[in-house]
Formats: C-alpha cells, structure tokens, sequence
C-alpha cells in the first residue's frame, strides 16, 4: 500500500511484490496476543500466525509512520478458511483515529478470498468495498481514496499510525453474511508473512534507502499514472462486489461527499 502526505489520493493496493531489502520481524514487529500461536522465525525473515478453537493472534508495528509506501508479503491460510478473517492494517489510536484496513475473509476450499477494504478518518468509518481476490495483486492499485478537504472531508495526513494484523474466528459473519461456519477440525488455520519493507517517515525522521526522495517531498504528491489508473478501473469493473458509494439504501439521503469527487470510488 502506499499513501500520500497531503496529496491527491491515498493508493489501496496489496503488494505481494518480492523487494531487495526484506525488515527482520524481530526488530520491526511485536507479538501482541495468542501466546505461543505467533511466531517469528527463519532469522527474523517470516512471522507466521495461527488460529484454533482456544485463540488467534496478532502483531504489531514497532514504529508509526506518517506516509510512504510498505510491502508485505502474505500467504492466506490455504484449504478451508472459512469463518476464518486475517486483518492487515494501519491505525493510529484514540477515538478520532485514522485507520487503512484490509480484511481477508477466508472461504471454502476453491471459492475465491474476498478483500474487505474500509477507511477511517478522524474516528469515522463506513467507507466499505469488497473485492473477490482471484487476481494478481503485485503493484496493482484496488482502491484510492481521495483527499476533498476542500469540501469538509477529513484525511488521514496528521496522525501517525502503526501496522497490525490479527487472525481471528469471525465464522458470525465472514464467509457468506455467516452461513458457513468454521470448520475446527481443519485448525490450526496459520497464515505467514515475510518480505516486509518499507519506504516511509515515522513522525521523527524518514527511513529506508528511499528516504531522501521520501524528505524531498515525493510522497506529498504521489498519483496513479495513466496505466495503474487503467488497472484500477479494471480491477473495479471485474472483481468489485461492494462500494458503499453505490449504496442508495444505506444512504437515503445522498451518498457521501466524497463520493461525488472522484470517479475511482
């Protein structure tokens, strides 16, 4: 994912991209509940987490970052998931946090993964979008959020967040509004994560090999380029199955201000 300091949009996208430069896990992350059911391993280069009947698991950053670009490389909990959510996402705390979420709702064997996307600005939410995920995601855009300040629409510039994910049973309403529920006889569900990077600034200084393009202001302004803007409009078209902008149910009185701004929404 990668996301501006104050410029025209943030970029929603995954990026399973394999990178030069790979964090250790035991420098850049802690383990923050599930016991033993997250691990560390391979000299700090793969975290794994797992859910069973007893308990998930979870990590988190040990750093905030204000803007910038991270990698990471997931492997979703293969087989039967479903019932099962992995979250990946950044926030930052208190109860008018920002907030970039991505929510992987796991599935029966050979059904498709479905990517729950939202975002938070200043403690609100309810911007939600779906993706059946059954296509290549390496440096592919999914989602922008666009930054209208200038009509009233708060954006996530000011408050450094930290990154964190969980795996959790959620067999209540992940994989079909709940109908089918987690099959514990398949646990422990594990998904594993490495190649984490990161081209960004914490609120103190900017980090990385990148970080004087990152000082000099790059990030400020980033934008989709003519080929990624196509790509978005194709992932939209094909594999979208929810856009809260498009839902005139849940806003009877009109859709969201921001809604109205851009066309990649």
């Amino acid at each position: 994912m990668a996301f501006s300091s104050n410029g025209f949009l943030v970029i929603l996208g995954l990026s399973c991209l394999m990178v030069a430069y790979g964090g250790n896990f035991h420098q850049d992350f802690d383990i923050t509940w599930g016991d033993q059911k997250a691990k560390i391993f391979n000299g700090g280069q793969i975290l794994s987490l797992s859910l069973d009947k007893t308990s998930g698991s979870g990590f988190k950053s040990k750093h905030e970052y204000l803007f910038g670009r991270i990698d990471m490389q997931l492997k979703l909990v293969a087989g039967n998931s479903a019932g099962t959510v992995t979250a990946y996402y950044l926030s930052s705390e208190g109860p008018t946090h920002d907030e970039i979420d991505f929510e992987f709702l796991g599935n029966l064997s050979g059904d498709p993964y479905i990517v729950h996307t939202n975002v938070f600005t200043q403690g609100k939410g309810n911007r939600e979008q779906q993706f059946y995920l059954c296509f290549l995601v390496d440096n592919t855009p999914i989602r922008v959020f666009k930054n209208a300040e200038t009509i009233g629409v708060p954006f996530p510039k000011t408050q450094p967040m930290r990154i964190y994910s969980s795996l959790w049973n959620a067999d209540d309403w992940a994989t079909r509004g709940g109908l089918v529920k987690t099959d514990w006889t398949k646990a422990p569900f594990t998904a594993y994560y490495r190649n984490f990077n990161v081209q960004t600034c914490s609120p103190r200084s900017c980090t990385s090999s990148s970080a004087s393009s990152i000082s000099n202001g790059a990030w400020q302004g980033q934008e989709l380029d003519a080929y990624s803007r196509r790509r978005l409009r194709w992932v939209q078209k094909h594999f979208m199955i929810y856009n809260y902008c498009t839902d005139l149910k849940r806003f009877p009185q009109g859709i969201p201000a921001e809604c109205r701004r851009s066309r990649f929404l």
